[in-house]
């Protein structure tokens, strides 16, 4: 008789009789997987999808502000702080008159005498706003028989620079072209001394006439009574428009600035010349 059926019969009963012990762990529940929607592709955990808690500003100044056109009704503006008061805004002072070194002044006027010039020394003008001349001279005649009219005011260097070219530049053009008129007898200045800004205007630079540094040539009479005005004369084929323009041309041989008709309106009746330094010993001649 065989053993071995009769082991598994034993084997058989003895596992459907086992049972489970009564205190044993529970296994847990398995968490239901999340759904994505199908239209959206985001996860609805059924319909309770969690909330993030929205974490508070460290700082209101970091939030979004309206812009200007973005202020509306519902958008209160940012509270202005208030205006802090500018300090006044003080004007430019003008320039101090210049001081005139003594002995360049000395030696002008030693100059000025030899030339033949009349002129006398006038107390220093200062008219404020940077107007006034420290040695101002006020001069009658530029050479001997040749009457400055009306008299001008001005500082010695510039009644010397009209006085060289008057002798070594108008004489010689007026013999050349007007002989027939006589000696030249008057030189019409326009304008010497006077307290004012460039060209009349209300702003700007000083003009050189408030320095004493210009004068302004509006003619030249003669002995036999003729006038030569200064006037446009560019295309003027005459002896008069010759002269005009040779005199014009070598003021520049003196002066610093000459400016005559053609430069500007402000011009068109009359020669400015003035003895402005300028760097590099630049002159400015139209």
């Amino acid at each position: 008789m065989s053993f071995r059926p009769l082991a598994l019969i034993l084997a058989i009963l003895t596992l459907t009789s086992a049972t489970l012990p009564a205190t044993g762990p529970t296994p847990e529940k398995r968490p239901e997987t999340e759904q994505l929607d199908s239209k959206t592709g985001d996860a609805s955990n059924n319909g309770n999808v969690a909330k993030p808690t929205q974490r508070p500003d460290e700082n209101e100044d970091n939030q979004a502000k309206p812009s200007e056109g973005e202020i509306g009704n519902n958008a209160k503006p940012e509270a202005q702080k208030p205006d802090v008061q500018k300090e006044t805004e003080k004007p430019v002072p003008p320039a101090p008159i210049m001081a005139e070194n003594e002995q360049d002044h000395a030696a002008c006027l030693v100059d000025l005498k030899a030339i033949g010039a009349t002129f006398e020394s006038v107390p220093r003008i200062d008219d404020g706003s940077g107007c006034g001349i420290d040695k101002p001279l006020k001069v009658t005649t530029v050479l001997p028989g040749i009457t400055l009219k009306p008299e001008g005011t001005m500082r010695c260097e510039t009644a010397l620079e009209l006085a060289r070219w008057t002798k070594e530049a108008v004489l010689p053009a007026a013999k050349a072209a007007l002989e027939s008129e006589g000696e030249l007898t008057t030189i019409n200045q326009a304008s010497s001394y006077i307290c004012r800004l460039r060209n009349n205007a209300k702003a700007g630079k000083i003009s050189e006439h408030a320095r004493g540094n210009a004068i302004d040539i509006a003619s030249f009479t003669f002995k036999s009574g003729k006038t030569i005005a200064i006037e446009p004369r560019d295309e003027d084929s005459t002896l008069s428009g010759a002269f005009q323009r040779a005199v014009t041309a070598s003021g520049c041989l003196y002066f610093e600035t000459v400016l005559d008709p053609g430069s500007d309106e402000a011009h068109e009746n009359h020669l400015h010349f003035d003895v402005l330094q300028r760097k590099g010993g630049y002159r400015y001649c139209r």
